[in-house]
């Protein structure tokens, strides 16, 4: 007979807990690696690797890193194992947060953080509001990193150009994973930013006469002026002479056509302005009427031709 054992305890992971000099990603030996220093996660050496693994540790890997001297506290994930051994590089920013120098230790701690649901970011400068779609560019630039942590001053880099974001808020902790999540994101007004204040007229004030805005005729005015007759004799005037010098137009408002209709063109024509002796007849038989009245013929009758 066998007898078949079924593990009903398994193994509780423990924490991995271990202290490593720290330097920023500019010192990773090799080519240039501006994947991490666009992101949230370090890079850890092999036998990190081989520790976590035999701890059982549970994925994703989350670490919380500690500068003991100062007191300061962030979280980050792991991107690669191949740092050399009893050193860890972390991106620029981080090290800021932690207030590291180049060399210091710092103490990396496994962890198991919760879920985001929510975060709001303070943008460190105005010029974050020249982003047409800001939401967009911070949910493309977190897919680098693997959590927050509030108090937080990360960089995010768009357009060739680097932003700087406090985390003042994250839910429902000071440190969440945002792994696979669905967060809202808020964000306040930026550093600086001043509201422009309104500016309330009276509608009084904002109304402007169009006589107003037609300017006074100087220099060269077209068909101004007196006119001379070629016979030499004086021109008839209607008008009262002044002593020459031009009286100043009085302007005229255009009178509006109330009955126009949309979609219809209207051909108006000079009529002549009816005579004194027919102000008392019908206007409405005075109207101009087109191919009305008399004709005459250029060739005469035999009639007319024999009484003369």
């Amino acid at each position: 007979m066998f007898q078949f054992g079924f593990n009903m305890f398994p193994d509780i992971p423990r924490p991995f807990n271990r202290s490593y000099k720290c330097f920023s990603v500019s010192m990773f030996p090799g080519n240039e690696r501006e994947d991490v220093e666009r992101g949230g996660k370090i890079i850890m050496p092999p036998s990190a690797l081989e520790q976590l693994t035999r701890l059982n540790i549970c994925y994703p890997m989350l670490f919380k890193l500690t500068n003991q001297k100062m007191g300061r506290i962030t979280h980050s994930g792991v991107l690669e194992f191949v740092a050399d051994e009893g050193k860890v590089y972390l991106p620029y920013w981080m090290m800021r947060n932690l207030l590291l120098d180049e060399g210091e230790l710092v103490n990396i701690e496994s962890v198991s953080l919760p879920v985001a649901t929510f975060s709001k970011f303070q943008p460190q400068t105005c010029d974050f509001l020249d982003i047409t779609n800001p939401k967009a560019v911070l949910e493309n630039c977190l897919r680098n990193f693997a959590c927050l942590t509030s108090g937080d001053m990360i960089a995010i880099n768009y357009n060739s150009k680097i932003y700087e974001l406090c985390v003042l808020e994250t839910k429902p902790g000071n440190a969440v994973t945002i792994i696979e999540c669905d967060m809202n994101v808020d964000f306040a007004p930026p550093v600086g930013y001043t509201e422009p204040e309104k500016v309330k007229e009276k509608e009084e004030d904002n109304m402007i006469d169009p006589v107003d805005l037609m300017p006074e005729p100087s220099g060269f005015v077209a068909f101004h002026g007196t006119g001379n007759r070629l016979d030499g004799k004086r021109k008839k005037k209607d008008t009262v002479e002044t002593g020459g010098t031009p009286t100043k137009r009085e302007y005229q408002r255009g009178i509006p056509h109330y009955d126009y209709e949309p979609n219809t063109l209207v051909f108006l024509r000079n009529i002549k302005p009816a005579s004194a002796h027919k102000e008392n007849k019908d206007p409405v038989n005075d109207e101009f009427k087109a191919f009305f009245g008399e004709g005459c013929s250029l060739r005469q009758s035999k009639n007319n031709q024999k009484k003369e």
